[in-house]
């Protein structure tokens, strides 16, 4: 039976049936699908069909890695988005659908967290988006005032010593409004406040103040990371502690003190990050690496697992400087085991391989080796846009 003839069949059935099927397919066979009808286009259009669909993809399995990447060859200065789909050996290159628009080269940082299948790509000088990988949509961020702060500084805000606090991307759970945070130390670079805080409105397509701000300065390096509606970064201070926003309410709080070492104002032995929508700590502690999760029912943290940093040596070199990041947990071959059991994380030096560890069996496996360095974020692809 060609395609034709079954998406002819799938036409006969009642619409409430074909939801339900389109439902279960992946975000590129439904961007095609629009073309067979004005129903099945309105229905795949719809911002309803389209929460449920994102719903049954993160369930029915692991999620994509976008790497964001310079092009293998030295030369060259095309920023190279891809997409990696894990247990396959293949990649496919994103194009970029604002290229066009640029006037100059760029390169971007991308945020640690996706939500509903977009990322935030940004860099400390110049505009950024919020994108969808699948569905090539997004939007330009204008410069925030720490931007225009820092092109107005130049070259001498290296002089300050000042470390740029990395973007942060989340979603108010309640509303379901997407908000990129940028939270940043602001003495340094003549603010009156300890820290300044901006958050993207895409109602007014504007960055507005939070007043007020964070009552303790951040550690910049380490990435803030969004679990359950509350952005996070790690505090710079004698005992540090875990510093969250609330993405609804727009307020500052402090959730726990840390279980581990305090953090030294560079960052580079610890990092957060989010598994399985919980907030996890991994930290450098020679020779091993400890993945730490926090329950926040009864704020106490637990000890997930330990990688063994001897072994990953052969894949990041004998001398590691900064802690592993950790980036999903995946799902073992058997599918009847509810507990993810396996590990996915790479080097934030090598920025080339993605291991996966199996804390059942202790073993370690290469997930994928990049051409060029880059940037990796989680996502599960979906044809969620912002109106």
């Amino acid at each position: 039976m060609s395609k034709k003839q079954r998406c002819l069949m799938m036409e006969s059935l009642p619409h409430e049936v074909v939801e339900c099927i389109l439902e279960r397919l992946d975000a590129d066979p439904l961007l095609r699908f629009k073309a067979v009808s004005k129903q099945w286009k309105s229905t795949i259009e719809s911002p309803f069909f389209q929460r449920r669909q994102f719903t049954q993809r993160q369930q029915s399995g692991n999620p994509d890695v976008l790497m964001v990447s310079r092009c293998a060859d030295i030369n060259s200065e095309i920023e190279a988005l891809t997409t990696l789909v894990l247990g396959s050996s293949s990649s496919v290159k994103i194009p970029t659908p604002w290229e066009e628009e640029e006037e100059e080269d760029k390169e971007y940082s991308v945020s640690q967290d996706s939500c509903d299948g977009l990322v935030c790509l940004f860099d400390n000088f110049k505009s950024g988006f919020v994108f969808n990988p699948a569905t090539r949509w997004y939007h330009p961020l204008p410069l925030c005032q720490l931007q225009q702060l820092l092109i107005a500084i130049g070259d001498g805000f290296y002089d300050l010593g000042y470390r740029v606090s990395r973007l942060g991307f989340g979603k108010d759970k309640l509303t379901g409004t997407y908000k990129p945070v940028w939270l940043y130390n602001s003495i340094e670079i003549g603010l009156e406040n300890a820290t300044t805080c901006e958050v993207f409105d895409f109602s007014t397509n504007a960055w507005r103040y939070v007043s007020p701000a964070a009552p303790y300065r951040i550690v910049g390096c380490p990435a803030p990371v969004c679990v359950d509606g509350s952005l996070h970064w790690f505090t710079e201070c004698e005992e540090t502690k875990i510093l969250s926003f609330d993405l609804h309410t727009e307020t500052f709080q402090v959730v726990s003190k840390a279980p581990f070492a305090n953090v030294d104002g560079f960052g580079f032995d610890i990092v957060m990050c989010n598994l399985d929508n919980r907030l996890c700590v991994s930290e450098m502690k020679l020779p091993n690496q400890v993945i730490w999760s926090f329950n926040s029912g009864n704020k106490t943290w637990h000890k997930m697992c330990s990688i063994n940093l001897d072994i990953t040596s052969r894949w990041f070199g004998p001398t590691q400087v900064c802690a592993l990041l950790p980036l999903a947990l995946l799902d073992g071959k058997k599918k009847k085991k509810k507990k993810k059991k396996k590990l996915l994380f790479y080097c934030r030096v090598r920025k080339r391989t993605m291991v996966v560890h199996d804390n059942e069996t202790k073993s370690y496996d290469v997930a994928f080796e990049a051409d060029s360095i880059g940037h990796p974020v989680c996502y599960f692809p979906s044809l969620i846009s912002i109106s």
